[in-house]
C-alpha cells in the first residue's frame, strides 16, 4: 500500500481525533512563534516544539488506516 494510498483509506475514529489535537497544537504553536510582540526564549522554543510536535501527530493520524479485520474475541 502506497502512501497516497494510505492517506485516502479511512482512518479511524480515535486517529481522527488525534489528527485534530494535532492541528490545533500546530496551529498555537504557530501563533506562538509568529507573534508581533516580543516573548521570552522558552516561549518561542514552546512554539516550536508545539508545531513540530502537533505536525508529527497529525501526519501519524493521517496514514493510520483500517485493516478490516476484527481480533477474535477470547471469552474466558
Amino acid at each position: 500500500m502506497t502512501i497516497i494510498e494510505r492517506a485516502k483509506a479511512p482512518t479511524p475514529k480515535f486517529f481522527k481525533v488525534l489528527r485534530t489535537i494535532g492541528f490545533s497544537l500546530a496551529a498555537a504553536g504557530g501563533a506562538l512563534l509568529a507573534a508581533p510582540i516580543s516573548l521570552p526564549a522558552g516561549i518561542i522554543a514552546l512554539g516550536g516544539y508545539l508545531t513540530v510536535g502537533g505536525a508529527v501527530l497529525t501526519a501519524v493520524s493521517q496514514v493510520t488506516v483500517e485493516d478490516g479485520t476484527k481480533p477474535a474475541r477470547k471469552d474466558g
